[in-house]
């Protein structure tokens, strides 16, 4: 395995510690308006007067142009470098998601979510790389640093947009923008760029990602998302219909922020333990595990402290199991390192945003409580197809699963480094 990002001479020195901390303060910054989409949807429902069925399509539509699109754009940072094309994803992705909540008709907000849903896109599987790649022996939590950030910024968009409507109205939230912009701005800038010239071009389309264990994992990836999509765009309106919460409660931002959090902190502390306990245990315990705080919310008095416990033990339990995954789908294909973070984080994630239309029409069938606790069931199947493939590939001679690292170039090599060939 090679770094994808070129060791060049950058306009200001940074060491892999602030270079992975750089790119998650970009991811933290793209992510705030991301995430307050999904404050938005209770004002965005009654300015429209949409149905639930309308909502979910446009959570759909944000979610497939960031989501699905990934691995093509993971495929062509392998290609060209991952500091471009994830630069502009983060200032695009800032300044039209920033836009959602003035978009004065429902055709301009279906617009802005799809393209701007296609900028986030582009930088999540090429900043994800670089910060693999500066991860020296230690890939695993690079990238859930790098992903806390991103979930940090998922935390803080719903407090963010709801304070500014308070504030300064709905007119106020394009501010939101500014702090992307200029960090997406400075990684350009700043940032080592350009793909590792010791290997070939890696293919637009590799067929390891979808054929081999790689492809299963995403299968797994995409049934655990549901739940996690599910959430975020169904505990506000949960809360309104079941327990009369207003629109604009800051309960609804503060559950989001709480949840999101705190998937922040259990993918970090997973990683961190990830060269202790089995990668197969690890993710498959704590996929079932979610069940159980996910169902004790609906029996929990909304905005107590067991409330909020429940939450965050969701959110931990739900998202412990992605850096693990990304990092064993990484090493996997060792020239598309880019695109396969692509499949885990973003062809899931995008999948089971289109899960989700089906979840809309099952809440305006049986309601959004009864919908939803389906819908969490789903981390069983994903669990089991995960311990299946990451038992598999934890037997093979490669063990791709382990990070070792290359003592010439500093790469995570579990296959051939080029420094040894």
């Amino acid at each position: 395995m090679v770094s994808l990002a070129r060791v060049t001479s950058p306009r200001v020195a940074l060491g892999g510690a602030s270079l992975v901390g750089l790119l998650a303060a970009s991811h933290a910054a793209a992510d705030i308006p991301f995430s307050a989409v999904s404050a938005l949807l209770p004002t965005i429902q009654a300015r429209f007067g949409l149905t639930e069925s309308v909502l979910a399509l446009l959570v759909a539509t944000l979610s497939f142009g960031a989501s699905v699109t990934q691995p093509l754009f993971g495929a062509l940072a392998d290609r060209v470098g991952p500091r471009l094309v994830g630069a502009a994803g983060v200032v695009f992705s800032s300044a039209l998601l920033a836009l959602v909540g003035i978009a004065p008709s429902v055709w301009l907000l279906l617009g802005l979510l799809l393209t701007g849903g296609l900028a986030s896109g582009a930088m999540h599987p090429a900043f994800t790389s670089l910060s693999r790649s500066t991860g020296a022996g230690r890939p695993s939590l690079a990238v859930s640093l790098y992903s806390a950030g991103g979930t940090f910024g998922v935390a803080v968009g719903p407090v963010a947009v709801l304070t500014v409507m308070s504030t300064l109205g709905v007119g106020g939230t394009p501010w939101l923008m500014v702090p992307g912009v200029a960090l997406g701005l400075a990684t350009y800038l700043i940032v080592p760029g350009g793909r590792d010239t010791r290997v070939g071009r890696p293919p637009m389309i590799d067929v390891q990602l979808v054929a081999g264990p790689v492809g299963v994992l995403t299968v797994a990836a995409a049934l655990a998302s549901v739940p996690f999509v599910a959430f975020g765009a169904g505990i506000g309106l949960w809360l309104v219909g079941e327990h009369g919460v207003a629109r604009d409660s800051a309960l609804i931002g503060w559950t989001l922020s709480a949840f999101a959090l705190a998937a922040a902190a259990g993918g970090v502390i997973a990683a961190s333990l990830s060269s202790r306990v089995s990668a197969r245990l690890a993710v498959s315990s704590t996929m079932v595990l979610a069940v159980i705080p996910l169902f004790a919310i609906f029996l929990l008095e909304p905005g107590s402290p067991l409330y909020f416990a429940a939450v965050m033990a969701a959110g931990a339990l739900l998202n412990a199991s992605l850096p693990i995954m990304i990092v064993t789908a990484q090493n996997l294909v060792p020239r598309s390192v880019a695109a396969a973070s692509g499949m885990l984080m973003g062809l899931a994630h995008g999948v089971a945003g289109l899960l989700y239309i089906g979840v809309g029409a099952l809440q305006e069938a049986i309601g959004t409580g009864p919908a939803l606790s389906l819908t969490y069931l789903l981390v069983i199947p994903a669990a089991t197809l995960a311990f299946v493939v990451l038992t598999r590939v934890s037997r093979s001679s490669t063990n791709p699963v382990a990070d070792c690292t290359c003592r010439v170039c500093r790469c995570t090599a579990p296959v051939t480094c080029a420094c040894a060939t």
